[in-house]
């Protein structure tokens, strides 16, 4: 079976953490998997690592934050396989975490939403006519219940005493992306779903968060390897809706 026979997967900020949990789940499952990476070294070491496995991933350079640098990327997935079916938008920043919303920088608010709304959106602007032209797509966006609207105006909350409202709006507006594509790609086989991974000991969630990289990464693995009218439209949280 050649390369362009197989299902073909992106993922971003997957040379780390949760990201990178997510490329091994999903060429463990026969996969080739594109590993969105900034940095080429890390990105040739991280893929080094599943290829010494045996798996079919490799590195792809891919800066979210740069519009060009997203169409690149994806026009060498067209050039080199002719497919894209699963797209994982994992990438993402957390820079304000001593603040509150009446003390949030622009700056900081601009440079989160870059990485974490506007890099997804072009992603899926960009990905989806590869997906039509297969009839397949999975598109996967790495929210968060801090982004929750129904959670952050709990003030029971487990989640009350995290400030991060660049983090929390630009969860919140992810998932409004989740929706809007829904709402364009009725009727056609992709299927796109948010997913909150937990709160996993990586570089972001700290080493006192209860779940591994591995656990986190089940969800989002699950809804980028969804059968033909599986779920579309929901947010996830331990393969369960998650409450917007």
């Amino acid at each position: 079976m050649t390369s362009t026979e197989k299902k073909v997967a992106l993922v971003t900020g997957a040379n780390k953490g949760i990201g990178f949990e997510i490329a091994r789940q999903l060429a463990q499952q026969n996969i080739t998997v594109l590993m969105g990476v900034r940095d080429p070294e890390r990105g040739a070491a991280a893929a080094k690592q599943l290829q010494s496995d045996g798996r079919d991933a490799h590195f792809l350079v891919i800066d979210v934050t740069r519009p060009a640098s997203i169409k690149a990327a994806v026009g060498k997935i067209n050039n080199d396989y002719k497919r894209l079916d699963i797209l994982v938008n994992n990438a993402g920043i957390m820079i304000d975490t001593q603040s509150d919303i009446l003390a949030l920088d622009p700056a900081v608010l601009h440079r989160t939403l870059e990485t974490n709304v506007l890099g997804p959106l072009l992603l899926a602007q960009a990905g989806v006519p590869l997906m039509k032209s297969n009839g397949y797509g999975r598109i996967v966006n790495m929210a968060s219940t801090l982004g929750s609207l129904t959670d952050s105006a709990n003030p029971d909350s487990p989640y009350a005493s995290v400030p991060v409202p660049a983090y929390r709006l630009s969860k919140t507006l992810l998932n409004g992306i989740t929706v809007q594509l829904v709402r364009e790609l009725r009727g056609t086989n992709i299927l796109v779903n948010s997913a909150c991974p937990g709160w996993v000991r990586t570089d972001m969630g700290g080493d006192q968060a209860p779940l591994t990289p591995a656990q986190g990464a089940d969800t989002p693995v699950w809804l980028a390897t969804l059968p033909d009218g599986g779920p579309t439209g929901g947010f996830f949280r331990d393969r369960q809706p998650n409450p917007w």
